[in-house]
């Protein structure tokens, strides 16, 4: 199964397959994914809900540490989440992008900018609830961490 990923004029993630991501006006920050709300630490860009699934984070850090009754995993740095709970990221050797979440593969365009698609091992009409969380923090995780390294590359010039 081919999920297409659409972004706004802004670039925003927009939708993941027929799940419509929104956004307040002038805000980079999703508010909802299809049904569900997403919630934020408060004064912080920190997920800390998507609909009634809980994020928790290690202590004065943005590294997750819990998503809903899963565990996260990360590298001994700390620099990749490696799994959220049963489900195992993969990741580009050459870019460091996330290529991989469980048994959904993510596909990127032209110089591995953004991920223009995802795909479902199978035949299947639409993705499941647990899969479609996985692959939007996956992505919105993975934003985060790009935003955050080119405002500390712009800082340093």
């Amino acid at each position: 199964m081919d999920i297409e990923l659409s972004y706004d004029r802004a670039g925003r993630l927009c939708a993941i397959g027929g799940t419509e991501i929104s956004y307040k006006r002038r805000d980079k920050r999703p508010r909802t994914l299809g049904s569900w709300s997403i919630e934020y630490q408060r004064f912080s860009s920190l997920l800390s809900a998507v609909g009634g699934v809980e994020i928790t984070y290690r202590r004065w850090s943005s590294l997750p540490r819990t998503v809903g009754q899963w565990s996260c995993e990360h590298s001994r740095s700390g620099a990749q989440l490696l799994r959220i709970g049963p489900h195992d990221l993969r990741y580009d050797p050459h870019g460091g992008n996330v290529c991989g979440v469980g048994p959904l593969e993510i596909f990127y365009g032209e110089h591995g900018s953004s991920p223009i698609r995802s795909q479902l091992p199978g035949r299947g009409d639409s993705l499941s609830d647990e899969l479609l969380l996985m692959l939007f923090l996956t992505l919105f995780w993975q934003e985060q961490t790009r935003e955050a390294c080119e405002a500390y590359y712009q800082a340093r010039r």
